[in-house]
């Protein structure tokens, strides 16, 4: 079971076209001025088994992008359900993160999660730095980041201009 706040079937805001966007609960970031703080707490939301979630995924017939609260704040079952993702249905993932990219590949228990992620949106947001004209992000300092290029390279592949 997961823990999911939301899943908004046909949104265009969280990745190119249209995406179904699962939002999981669970953040430990707490950005000033988060416009989910809701998710903010673990047990927000409802338990969802995987198979009713990759029904729903099947049926939208879309692309795929976790959001939250963090998906990085509970990893491992995260992953899991990823690799269903990939394995079951070979849906392209983006997924939304607090984190930065050198915290992620510094965290071991990260990279299950990571190595089925195909675009990952990075960094916390910064109220300071709030910009409504980007492109699937909050504001500046957040980067896109190209996944498999990056663990293929060993650095970061940052395809934030690409948006």
């Amino acid at each position: 079971m997961l823990r999911i706040l939301n899943i908004s079937e046909g949104t265009s805001v969280d990745g190119p076209g249209l995406r179904t966007s699962i939002y999981f609960a669970g953040c430990s970031h707490h950005c000033e001025g988060c416009h989910n703080p809701q998710s903010w707490s673990p047990t927000a939301g409802r338990d969802m088994s995987e198979d009713d979630l990759l029904n729903i995924i099947a049926y939208n017939d879309f692309p795929v992008t976790f959001s939250g609260g963090d998906p990085f704040f509970n990893p491992e079952p995260i992953a899991n359900f990823a690799r269903r993702i990939k394995e079951e249905q070979h849906r392209n993932i983006w997924c939304y993160t607090g984190y930065r990219w050198e915290q992620i590949i510094q965290e071991s228990r990260f990279l299950p999660l990571l190595q089925q992620i195909d675009v990952l949106v990075e960094g916390p947001f910064i109220l300071a730095q709030r910009n409504i004209q980007l492109r699937f992000r909050g504001s500046e300092n957040q980067r896109i980041v190209d996944v498999p290029a990056s663990l293929r390279e060993g650095k970061l592949v940052d395809i934030t201009n690409l948006f």
